[in-house]
């Protein structure tokens, strides 16, 4: 279960780098803002596989059929991948070429939501799973770590939801009044 929810976040910091073939360079900016939207609906679409993914894994009994769960979080990881790549090939068009700065900024912003909220979600789904915290409580909290302390420094979590998760992912003896 660890592994899997790696694999997505992993998937999700390399899509930062990667540029793909683009046949939306000539298209005008409401086309560029209305694939935008269209990859948001594929991301919704995929946030949903992976949720009812999880939730047939969970009713699977004792025996918990993990590869069924593994194959489907593949093919969502690859599906947020590529819409990934996509979203930051618009921004790189509407910062570049197409001299859109305001328009790139919020491209950019709603792919680090996105991010944030892959992270979050896949940490979700391993604390809720049975067992998995008692088979290899490092391995957990360093992917807490990996997920939520990024996320704070960059200033999108509130004050009052950084604290909850700071109490998540440090000793409790080494937590400072809030």
């Amino acid at each position: 279960m660890l592994t899997a929810a790696a694999e997505v976040l992993a998937a999700a910091d390399s899509s930062e780098s990667a540029e793909s073939a683009w046949a939306w360079r000539d298209a005008p900016i409401a086309t560029l803002v209305q694939r935008v939207q269209q990859l948001q609906n594929e991301r919704a679409q995929a946030f949903r596989r992976l949720d009812q993914a999880h939730r047939q894994y969970l009713l699977s009994d004792l025996h918990h059929d993990f590869p069924s769960y593994r194959s489907v979080v593949h093919e969502v990881t690859q599906a947020f991948a590529a819409a990934s790549r996509e979203v930051l090939a618009v921004e790189a068009e509407l910062a570049g070429p197409r001299a859109q700065p305001v328009l790139a900024r919020h491209v950019r912003s709603l792919q680090e939501l996105e991010q944030t909220r892959l992270a979050t979600v896949a940490l979700l789904q391993v604390m809720g799973t049975p067992g998995v915290s008692e088979q290899d409580p490092e391995k957990l909290h360093q992917l807490k770590i990996k997920c939520m302390l990024p996320r704070m420094c960059m200033g999108i979590m509130s004050p009052t939801v950084s604290s909850a998760f700071r109490s998540l992912t440090m000793p409790t003896a080494t937590l400072a009044p809030v």
